[in-house]
């Protein structure tokens, strides 16, 4: 989407270099404009880059959405020298505020295309390992976790790469019923996996709350290569007591299209009066604006009842992509370039920045203590 301080240039070519653009746009499934700002992106990415010293670290950004990830670890001091995203969307939102076009298919990418780099993180796909997910294969009579072939090998994707590359450490995010998922087994196959290639494997699920005003639990992966002699961050990592507010992150004018119609409303109250009735927990979660919401999902976007804003004399609303923005952790100066419904599902389906800020840090702290004894080591040895 345009932006009113963009800047233009005209460029004239011949016929036969404008038909190999059109064409390669096309294989990318991009346009030719979007295809030329990657492309002039990258030579510029590669002829400008910073110094790597200047760059406490660098890693990689698979499944990066639209950027949650990257966001922690850049504010640890990290560079990022590769991203990857399926998701056109989320390209686009990652675009406009990385100014990179991640790479596709994870699955097609060889690991020799992949730069060398210090940590690899990601948010593997959810859907195989989800509640909800694996009741809706399982009802379709389709396998999930690691039968599933389109998704559930998604995590071998990872596990190549990290054999291959062998960065320092590693930091992978899920829901939490990863866990349990298939009786433990999906869980030990992970961690097996992982620590067979020589990492010092913790995990741990922590919820978002401890930072931002919403109920977020997920599960955390983290590694370390064995031979870098560590504690795992995770491990020791100490989150501060919640204190954040539901009232803190809402916008004071918010257009009346988010408050429900008296249809919907009263559709979502009879709703769960009728669960209710029945002794089940299903109906809408109408917020105390002096706590925390319930876990933003991706499926916002079709009622919003599992946040609800009160207002009075009024339908309760939905929360503005800005606030859903905002739960995450996102700061305001993030860009927002899509429609409200993929903004709703790109906020649900990310993470806690600054939940995974404090992780990051950790890491860091962890890795620059490792740099500062082998320099007494090499001194002494000196």
């Amino acid at each position: 989407m345009p932006n009113k301080d963009d800047k233009q240039i005209h460029i004239k070519l011949d016929e036969q270099l404008h038909s190999k653009l059109k064409q390669t746009s096309q294989k990318n499934g991009l346009s030719i404009q979007d295809f030329v700002k990657k492309t002039l992106n990258d030579e510029l990415t590669y002829q400008m880059k910073l110094p790597l010293e200047e760059s406490k670290f660098t890693f990689i950004d698979l499944f990066a959405g639209i950027g949650g990830m990257r966001l922690a670890f850049e504010a640890a001091g990290g560079k990022c020298l590769f991203s990857s995203e399926i998701d056109k969307f989320c390209k686009k939102t990652y675009f406009e505020n990385f100014g990179e076009i991640p790479e596709g298919d994870i699955t097609q990418i060889p690991v020799d295309d992949i730069p060398d780099h210090d940590m690899l993180v990601g948010g593997f796909p959810c859907q195989p390992f989800s509640i909800a997910g694996v009741s809706k294969k399982r009802s379709l009579g389709k396998e999930d976790g690691f039968l599933d072939q389109t998704q559930g090998t998604l995590f071998f994707d990872i596990a190549r790469i990290i054999k291959h590359k062998r960065p320092k450490a590693f930091l992978l995010e899920n829901v939490k019923n990863l866990r349990s998922h298939d009786k433990g087994k999906t869980f030990r196959v992970i961690c097996d996996t992982l620590q067979e290639m020589g990492y010092s494997v913790s995990s741990r699920i922590m919820d978002g709350q401890h930072f931002v005003p919403q109920h977020r639990e997920r599960i955390f992966i983290a590694g370390v290569h064995e031979s870098l002699n560590v504690n795992n961050p995770l491990d020791e990592l100490e989150l501060p007591e919640p204190s954040a507010k539901v009232k803190d992150i809402l916008e004071k004018n918010v257009n009346p299209k988010y408050t429900l119609s008296d249809k919907l409303w009263d559709y979502l109250q009879a709703y769960s009066a009728k669960h209710k009735a029945k002794g089940n927990g299903f109906g809408f979660g109408k917020v105390d604006l002096n706590g925390v919401t319930r876990t933003l999902s991706a499926r916002y976007h079709k009622d919003g009842s599992e946040i609800l804003i009160p207002q009075r004399n009024k339908n309760p609303r939905r929360l503005t992509p800005r606030e859903c923005a905002r739960l995450q952790g996102f700061p305001d100066t993030f860009s927002i370039p899509v429609s409200d419904t993929q903004a709703y599902r790109q906020f649900g389906n990310s993470v806690t920045v600054p939940l995974v800020s404090a992780v990051a840090q950790e890491f860091i702290t962890k890795l620059e203590q490792v740099e500062q004894d082998n320099s007494s080591v090499h001194l002494q040895h000196g």
